[in-house]
């Protein structure tokens, strides 16, 4: 159920209708989180795709704290050379060239750069 609610809220987003998509996210959330565990990357990826929500339009104090999360989340249960932390990285490196702090970003995009690189 969680993916298909996550699902439909991918779709709103990619549409423009961010009103719709946000509660669909936040409800696959909750399912994620009561059925597999806070601590499980799949909440992970749904934490991500809120924040990459919130990003879209400008409502970056509340985006960062979910890119930490998944970010803290991704690393504990996958390792912090997974595909998936080097994705968050650098969404969150995107949210933070958004706030004007490039310092920040181009450690979290070279951290990225690294991991894709041993990956492939």
């Amino acid at each position: 159920m969680a993916v298909s609610v996550g699902n439909l809220a991918s779709l709103y987003k990619v549409q423009g209708r961010y009103a719709d998509a946000e509660p669909l996210y936040q409800r696959a959330l909750a399912i994620q989180e009561k059925a597999i565990g806070p601590e499980h990357p799949h909440v992970a990826t749904s934490l991500n795709k809120l924040a990459e929500l919130h990003r879209a339009q400008g409502r970056n104090a509340e985006a960062e704290p979910l890119y930490q999360r998944s970010l803290a989340i991704w690393e504990k249960a996958l390792g912090p050379e997974h595909p998936h932390v080097a994705t968050g990285l650098e969404n969150y490196a995107a949210l933070l060239r958004q706030t004007a702090r490039a310092d920040e970003a181009a450690r979290l995009e070279a951290r990225a750069k690294a991991i894709r690189a041993k990956s492939e």
